[in-house]
C-alpha cells in the first residue's frame, strides 16, 4: 500500500472520529426526567376511655356472682375512637382480685372465655349481635382482626365473676382494668 493512501485513510479515520465525538448520538437527545412524589396521611390518633366500670353491686359472703357483658348498666365499657375501619389491637390487663381501699382484704375476680364483646356499630351491650362486631370473646385473648367502627368508634363490653370467701370482710372492693389499644397498620 502506498504512503499517500495510508495518509488518506488515516485522515478519514480522524475526521470520522472527530465527528462522532463532536456530534452527540441520537440517544443523548432522547433523555428525559420525571419527578414523582412520596405521600402519607397521618390517621387520627387513637383514644380510649373507660366510660363505665364493671359493677358487681352487692355481693354476699361465700356466694359467687357473675356480671354479664351484655348488661347496659353494669358491664364494664371502654370506648375507643380513631380512624374508621382501621385495624387495631386491643389488650386488656385484668386483675386477679379486687381489694378494699386499705388493702386489708382481697376478693378473687375471674374472667371466662366468653366475658367480652367488641362492638363496632356503637349500639348498647344488650343489643350487640355478631354483625355488630365480635360477640362472646375471651378478654384475655381478643382477636387480632379488630377494627375501629366505620363511624370512628368501637366499644369493648366486659363481664366477669367475683368469688367472695365465706368470711369476706364487708366493704367496697375495687381493682383496675386496663385497656391498651394501638393501630396495627391494616
Amino acid at each position: 500500500m502506498n504512503v499517500s493512501r495510508i495518509r488518506h485513510l488515516r485522515g478519514c479515520f480522524l475526521l470520522v472520529t472527530a465527528v462522532l465525538l463532536i456530534v452527540p448520538s441520537g440517544s443523548a437527545w432522547a433523555q428525559d426526567i420525571a419527578t414523582g412524589q412520596a405521600l402519607a396521611t397521618v390517621l387520627a390518633a387513637l383514644a380510649v376511655t373507660a366510660t363505665q366500670p364493671l359493677d358487681f353491686q352487692n355481693v354476699f359472703q361465700g356466694v359467687a356472682k357473675i356480671q354479664d357483658q351484655t348488661d347496659d348498666a353494669l358491664s364494664g365499657i371502654f370506648s375507643i375512637t380513631g380512624e374508621g375501619s382501621a385495624g387495631i389491637s386491643v389488650y386488656l390487663v385484668l386483675p386477679q382480685y379486687i381489694a378494699l381501699a386499705n388493702g386489708s382484704d382481697r376478693m378473687t375476680i375471674a374472667f371466662r372465655t366468653t366475658d367480652c364483646t367488641v362492638d363496632t356499630m356503637n349500639v348498647t351491650p344488650s343489643t350487640v349481635v355478631v354483625a355488630d362486631g365480635w360477640v362472646d370473646e375471651d378478654p384475655n385473648n381478643l382477636p387480632n382482626t379488630l377494627v375501629v367502627g366505620q363511624g370512628g368508634q368501637t366499644n369493648v363490653y366486659l363481664g366477669g365473676r367475683v368469688i367472695p370467701s365465706v368470711d369476706q370482710a364487708a366493704g367496697n372492693y375495687a381493682g383496675d382494668v386496663i385497656c391498651n389499644v394501638a393501630y396495627t397498620g391494616t
